[in-house]
């Protein structure tokens, strides 16, 4: 137990670091913003070129850990969205957003840093190969689902352009590219680029929790606290748990090895669930109480999930 208190005790620090520091207006609220689009931006995205392109990234694709992740995803998205229109009765708009709190994962800004920690470098090939796929897949599900279920909804050619231009104008999505091709073409980097991105890489960890940490201030609990508790609970606990079972007892993967594709899966949502919210105006409040609540719970979830998968 103490193993996994070191494991994740500086990773919330770090977070709690963060908050602290804007919420006693030690560092500029308005800063955070800068800092995340810093990590999206520049240093993931280093990060991402560098592992990848230094690895095998061929034999980190395992179908038995991406397959699981993915369908436990949708899964949980289609829970989301039955839950929030039958319990809560929430329309049509507002559910997809509350399914799209309990399946999109923060796998950057808390995803990458927790692996690491816990699992070391050898985490990054299948934890890249996960996050390359992320963003284009669930993001594309998310607006075609949205569009198609609200009145005022886009034609679906439309929607798929749409999709296509967020997925093709993000910087992640270009270090990904960038680095499979260089993995593919066996490309070995001089020393002087091969210390840049070392060093750009290194400030994801530091930079990625401490801003997150920060732009925990904007959001505040309100009256949707309910339907945003059971939306992280769905994400913290219920992914996680279809992600094992299909790992472990129907795919038969190697514990050592399945153990990161359901440990990236037991990540609480992050800030991206709430550009979607605002992005169509549906469940806004539900989508930023989510982040807020499972941040703070998934410090508990994860240390559980850590435990199960025999840290």
């Amino acid at each position: 137990m103490l193993s996994i208190l070191a494991v994740i005790a500086p990773i919330f620090a770090l977070i709690a670091f963060g908050f602290g520091a804007v919420r006693l207006r030690l560092f500029p609220a308005e800063g955070v913003k800068a800092l995340i689009a810093f990590v999206n931006n520049f240093a993931t995205p280093c990060l991402l070129f560098y592992s990848i392109s230094s690895s095998d990234f061929r034999s980190a694709f395992n179908i038995g850990i991406i397959g699981p992740y993915y369908f436990g995803a949708i899964v949980c998205f289609v829970i989301g969205i039955v839950i929030a229109r039958r319990v809560f009765a929430n329309r049509p708009g507002e559910s997809v957003s509350v399914g799209f709190a309990g399946m999109f994962t923060n796998t950057v800004l808390v995803g990458l840093p927790i692996m690491t920690r816990a699992y070391g470098e050898e985490a990054l090939p299948v934890t890249l190969s996960i996050i390359g796929l992320h963003g284009a897949i669930l993001l594309t599900l998310g607006m075609i689902t949205m569009e198609l279920t609200r009145r005022d909804g886009q034609p679906l050619g439309r929607t798929l352009v749409v999709a296509a231009q967020r997925v093709g104008s993000n910087p992640l999505i270009w270090g990904i590219v960038a680095g499979i091709a260089g993995s593919l073409a066996g490309l070995e980097l001089i020393e002087p680029a091969a210390a840049f991105f070392s060093m750009m890489a290194q400030a994801v960890v530091p930079v990625a929790l401490f801003g997150i940490g920060g732009a925990l201030n904007e959001f505040r609990l309100s009256d949707n606290w309910k339907q945003a508790l059971v939306a992280a609970l769905i994400k913290l606990i219920v992914h996680p748990a279809i992600a094992y079972v299909l790992m472990i007892w129907v795919m038969r993967v190697p514990l050592d090895i399945a153990r990161y594709g359901i440990l990236l899966s037991s990540m609480p949502a992050g800030i991206n669930i709430y550009v979607f919210a605002t992005y169509y105006d549906r469940g806004t409040s539900v989508a930023a109480n989510a982040i807020l609540i499972g941040t703070i719970l998934s410090a508990l979830t994860i240390s559980a999930w850590l435990y199960i998968l025999s840290f």
